[in-house]
This record gives C-alpha cells, structure tokens and sequence, in this order.
C-alpha cells in the first residue's frame, strides 16, 4: 500500500434524482469535473509513494437549469417537515405531500451529470477522478473463439460503453437499472492479457512487457482470481450506473467470453467532505499523497506509451500497462498498533498525511532528520520513504484503485483491503521496481497480503468511427 493521495471533488451537499435526466453536454475528453488530480488518489496496496493516483476535479459546478413548474419536488416532499430531516408519521406525510404539490423537481446534481468521454487519445478511466464505485472483471474467451470473434466482442463493448457513458440506454434491451440517473462519470476501460494473445493467434503482436509478472515473497495468489484473456474496469460516482454498465458489458459478452474473476470496490463518494482532499483508505491513512501530477513534465512519459517508434507495438501507442492486485489489509492486526506505531509504518501522520519529518501533507519529506536520539525521524523501512521515486531511480506508478470489503472469512477475520489498480508505460520499470524494493523490507508488508494479481496492456483510446483494440485486430 503506498503512501497515496487524491483529491476528490465535493459535490452538492443535497443531490436528488430528476424524473427526466438533463442531457450533459459534452467535453472534450475529460470529465465535467476536471480530467486528473491536482494530488494523487487513493492508495495503499503496495507500491510507491509516487504511486498513488487520484485524478482531482473541481468541486464546482454551474447552477442547474430549472425544470418546469407543476412537477413534486422529491427534496420539498421530505423536506416539509423541517430541516432535521427526522422520519414523519403518515399524517405528517401527506400534509409534506400536499404543501409540495405545485413544486418543481430538482434537477440532475453535480455527481449525476458528470460526464467523461469514451473517444480520445486514451482510454477513459485511466487519469479521470476516482470514482465512488468499481468493478474489476476479467474475461476468457470461449472455447473454439478465435480473432474474429474478439473483434466482434470488443465492437459491441465499444458502442455499449460509448452509450452508457453519454448516459443513454444500452442499444438493445436494456435492463432500464439506471433510467433516473445522469452519467455520473461512468468510465469503461478494456485491456488484454497475456493469453489473449495465443487464443487469438497475434502472438506477435504481443509486447515484450507484458511478459508475466516475477513472484514477489509477500504474494499468496489465488490463480483462480488473477490474470485472464480481456480485463475490464468500470466505475462510476453511483452504484446502480456502475452496475448496470456491468450487467451490459456481461450481457454483450453472449457466447463468446465467460468471467473468469470479478472484485467490487468503492471509494469516498464525491461531496462526503467540506472541501477537496486526499482520501483514506481502510487503515485510516490519507492516501495518494505523492501520486504523479498530469501537470509534470514527465508524467505522460511515465504512464503511457509514446506513439514514436519504441520496443513496444504500434497498436499500443498512446496506451498504458495496468497492474491489477488484490491486495487484504490484515485489519485485525493494523488496529491493534497504536496511532505512533501506525504512523511510523507508513511514515506520514494519521491526521493530515504529513511526512513524519514536519510540514504539510505536501511538503518534500526530509530523509536525514534525526530526533534528540540520533534516530532517523521517517524509519529506515516506512513504506512512504522505501516506496518513493527516488529511492527507486525514478520509478513512478499512477495509482488508481478502489477499496473492498467483502465480509469476513470462516475465522471472522474482515476480508477487506484494497483492489489496487496502477498505469505504467513500462511495468518492468514501474510496478515491479518498486515491489521489489517493498518485498525486501517494508515495514507494511506483515500487514497486507498480495492474494490475486494480473497485467493487462491496455491500448490508446478509439478515435471516432473506431472501437477499442481494433488496430490490433484488424492490423
């Protein structure tokens, strides 16, 4: 788990449904919100400081148009009785009901008109805002599927994503789970594995990076639960959008493609807090602190591959490797150390995310410091100071994941942690650098175990006319 941070935008302090969506206009690749982070997002698995992504976004918006008259407003019908927001009896219901009657409807929030954009020069969900609620799925191909039937697969995904995230119903029948809701930045992302590759006969087509993984000694992976032909990623600021993104994606599969894994997560919802900040994961810390900044000179060079001739194959220009780990969070054991011990483990304060060495969430950690002991003030083995850039020659990972819980296992220990999601040009130099660093002694390491994992080349964004991966299946 790195030391990560993201800032999330805050969203309206009141959101409601529309009973008819306002149709988002459209920008130009990026979110209503704004595309990246201005910190970095939520993080906390196992990779670098520098690792951890959270794309921010701005947390204002442009008043809403105001709907017709005549319509119940759903925020007057429960908030007659009084701003307390306490439950009414029936008597006090209907008179709420009455006073309301001529009342207009609140119009789409903030978090439900969002909206990110399906083509563009990358994919979307890569350097967009965290978003509230995920799922990972990955997919092998059927058996006797071949190319041809990969081709067709990947068409349906693209124009079905290219709906759902405009915040329109899938083409055909679709399930209607999230007719009252606005897009609220739902974003589908695809990737292909390393076996993709073999069931296809493109063998040659596959990059050098993405030769598996190394095993690292922390690791404890189910194969069940890693790696696979097709990978998807979906998310969203509203549980029902992100599910019903799921249903159509596993919909359009058909007979092609069966799930071989599937992981839901979630992260802070927009507008949970007063103001912007980076956001906590389930062990309490700020996270994604030190996340790379699409501001950097340099963070395209780090996250994705560059369309010049490089090592890697024409149909990966413009994209980015994922690595995908389920990464549990020993929660029983990290509450029972103290709030100093805990600090001391990561390097950086509970409260604000300050590095143990003074300062501000932001300000440069100081390696040398020493308290009146002679001790170095950040440990020599805190995950923040092992996992930065520069003690990995420069190594950095944009960290995009989600949290998890999903109840508790046969000892009634919580199975819990965090689906940890990171974009590289190189995995090779990004995610494996750094988790080699981390193995050898990171003092979190004894609190969280590496239980699935998988790498995914995820290739640049569709342009218009185009569907995801189509350079490389009909190259």
């Amino acid at each position: 788990m790195q030391d990560a941070a993201g800032n999330r935008p805050s969203g309206p302090s009141e959101p409601a449904k529309p009973s008819k969506p306002s149709k988002p206009s459209k920008t130009s690749g990026k979110t209503a919100k704004g595309a990246a982070p201005e910190n970095g997002t939520t993080k906390e698995g196992a990779v670098s400081e520098t690792t951890d992504i959270k794309s921010p976004g701005s947390s204002e918006t442009s008043e809403p148009p105001k709907p017709p008259k005549g319509a119940l407003s759903r925020r007057r019908l429960l908030g007659t009785a009084g701003a307390t927001g306490l439950v009414l009896g029936a008597a006090g219901s209907a008179a709420g009901y009455e006073a309301a009657a001529d009342d207009r409807p609140t119009p789409l929030t903030s978090v439900g008109a969002d909206m990110a954009m399906f083509h563009g020069k990358h994919q979307p969900g890569i350097t967009n805002a965290l978003q509230a609620r995920g799922h990972l799925v990955a997919f092998d191909l059927a058996a006797g599927a071949g190319r041809t039937e990969a081709a067709a697969l990947l068409r349906r995904w693209s124009a079905t994503a290219q709906r759902l995230m405009a915040g329109e119903p899938a083409a055909q029948d679709d399930t209607s789970v999230a007719r009252d809701a606005g897009p609220s930045s739902l974003t589908v992302t695809f990737g292909f594995g390393h076996s993709f590759f073999t069931r296809t006969g493109l063998e040659k087509q596959r990059p050098v990076s993405l030769d598996p993984l190394p095993d690292f000694s922390s690791d404890h992976l189910d194969k069940n639960r890693s790696n696979g032909d097709l990978w998807v990623q979906i998310g969203a600021d509203d549980a029902l959008v992100a599910f019903h993104a799921l249903r159509a994606i596993q919909r359009d599969a058909g007979s092609a493609a069966r799930v071989r894994w599937q992981m839901n997560g979630f992260n802070r919802t927009p507008g949970a807090t007063a103001h912007p900040m980076t956001a906590r994961n389930l062990m309490g810390q700020l996270d994604g602190t030190r996340n790379p900044k699409p501001t950097e000179s340099d963070f395209d060079e780090r996250v994705f591959v560059p369309s010049s001739v490089t090592k890697d194959p024409a149909w990966m220009a413009n994209g980015s490797y994922a690595v995908v780990r389920r990464i549990r969070m020993l929660l029983d054991e990290w509450e029972k150390l103290s709030p100093h011990t805990q600090e001391n483990v990561i390097g950086r304060r509970k409260a604000n995310g300050a590095a143990l060495s003074g300062g501000t969430e932001t300000t440069a950690m100081d390696l040398d410091k020493t308290d009146a002991q002679g001790n170095l003030v950040v440990p020599i083995n805190a995950h923040a100071r092992i996992s930065r850039p520069d003690q990995n020659g420069g190594a950095a990972l944009l960290r995009r994941p989600f949290s998890f819980h999903d109840g508790f296992d046969d000892d009634g220990v919580p199975d819990a942690g965090l689906l940890f999601v990171c974009w590289q040009a190189d995995p090779l130099r990004g995610f494996v650098t750094i988790q080699r660093k981390l193995d050898r002694g990171d003092a979190l390491s004894q609190y969280i175990r590496h239980e699935a994992s998988g790498l995914f080349a995820v290739p640049g964004g569709a342009a218009e006319g185009e569907y995801v991966g189509q350079r490389l299946l009909e190259a």
